[in-house]
């Protein structure tokens, strides 16, 4: 790919480097190809050891909490100490646990395969976005969705790599996704070196930074603001949760589907998905981040409010907008709060990433349990009213407007960043 690069006197690149942004969207990939297996391989699972919904639910939660939990707390470390290599050391723990998923012989050793998946996990998001605006150039939507893309990409193939790989052969051969891992290892460990170069070569310049000046918005507005980012991402990832964690299951119950051919739909909900985040933040960029939000969140509300009372063509056709609406709004929320908070790239990410991470674990163990006592069914019908929720973006400043006037964010050791 072309690189549009411009090198200052400095030796810092100035410009978006698309191959960073490869770099770093391929290891996002890999890294939530691992993770999704997880939920992909649940029917094997809840077969094996006997679950309950509850239980399935149980592993979500387990996943999730690890990796909400610890990511803001790895955002605002790393903010004031940038640690390049720690994406090799994330990932390192995510290969760990699906060695051992692979070889869990017991409900408890699963809970700690999916513990190890999520510790890497907090791991890898907080650092791998701030790379991914450190190389975006200023396109900092188009920069976040080429990051996320390669996520969605990697949870889309997920199903596909349970339903004809896992599925044939059983747990053990989870072990072979390992090679992704290390395969992914390899990667981050260039990315880390470039990491590395590029903060060396900005603190020497951080003499001519600029101060950072965000938005001009009181804290108490900036801090409401982010309270309703936060809240349209728990009406999201709320419903997400119940499409990733028990579409399968929705659709063997009701339409008396195989394993494989579920998975085949969710592996079609899940590419739509991808598609959706490669678009929304390039027109966050161009439209305005706030427009996007509005639209994913509610536009998708006739969709979701349709899908429990569709037949399964219906059915597989409606999962395709829901998919491409509802994911083009992270990266513009994202964006949105890492301009509200500038020089808090890390901290803004790791909260939006770990906060999605846990509601989504939340939400899964809380609509297993809600299952288990009415019906898979019921479960989607009352989730179609959660994008409802979206009504709250009109409460939202309008930011778009107002440019962050810095040439460079600088953190407590001097680091500048571009925003």
């Amino acid at each position: 790919m072309s690189q549009n690069v411009v090198l200052r006197r400095d030796g810092i690149a100035e410009g978006t480097l698309f191959a960073v942004l490869a770099a770093i969207s391929f290891s996002h990939m890999l890294n939530d190809l691992i993770q999704s297996l997880i939920p992909s391989i649940y029917p094997i699972l809840k077969t094996r050891f006997e679950l309950s919904f509850a239980q399935v639910g149980l592993i979500t939660l387990t996943f999730q909490l690890t990796a909400s939990l610890l990511q803001p707390l790895v955002g605002l470390y790393t903010d004031r100490r940038p640690l390049p290599y720690s994406l090799v050391i994330g990932m390192g723990s995510t290969m760990c646990g699906v060695l051992l998923l692979s070889q869990a012989s017991n409900f408890p050793m699963v809970l700690v395969a999916a513990a190890l998946v999520g510790t890497g996990s907090s791991v890898f998001h907080p650092e791998s976005s701030r790379v991914a605006r450190l190389a975006s150039g200023g396109r900092h939507g188009l920069a976040q969705s080429l990051f996320q893309v390669g996520g969605n990409v990697g949870s889309s193939l997920g199903p596909l790599m349970a339903a004809f790989v896992v599925v044939p052969r059983g747990q053990a051969s989870v072990a072979w996704f390992s090679i992704a891992a290390l395969l992914a290892i390899m990667v981050l460990w260039n990315v880390g070196r470039w990491y590395g170069a590029h903060l060396s070569a900005r603190r020497k310049t951080k003499a001519s930074a600029r101060p950072i000046r965000g938005p001009g918005l009181p804290r108490g507005r900036v801090v409401s603001a982010v309270g309703i980012l936060l809240v349209l991402i728990f009406s999201k990832y709320i419903y997400t949760a119940s499409l990733n964690t028990y579409f399968t299951f929705y659709l063997i119950e009701k339409f008396h589907l195989s394993v494989q051919s579920a998975q085949v739909h969710l592996f079609v909900y899940l590419g739509a998905f991808a598609l959706g985040t490669l678009a929304g933040g390039p027109l966050g960029d161009r439209v305005g981040r706030k427009y996007v939000i509005w639209f994913s969140i509610l536009g998708v509300l006739p969709f979701t409010l349709m899908l429990p009372f569709a037949n399964l063509f219906w059915t597989g056709v409606l999962v395709v907008p829901i998919g491409l609406i509802l994911s083009s709004a992270f990266s513009a929320i994202l964006v949105y709060a890492q301009e509200l908070m500038p020089g808090r790239v890390g901290t803004v990410a790791g909260l939006f990433f770990g906060f999605a991470f846990g509601i989504s674990g939340l939400g899964a163990a809380a609509l297993g349990g809600l299952a288990d006592r009415t019906s898979i069914e019921f479960v989607y019908r009352l989730c179609a009213f959660m994008p409802a929720i979206g009504l709250i973006t009109m409460f939202l400043p309008h930011i778009e407007g107002i440019r962050v006037e810095a040439q460079g964010e600088v953190g407590s050791r001097g680091e500048t960043e571009p925003i």
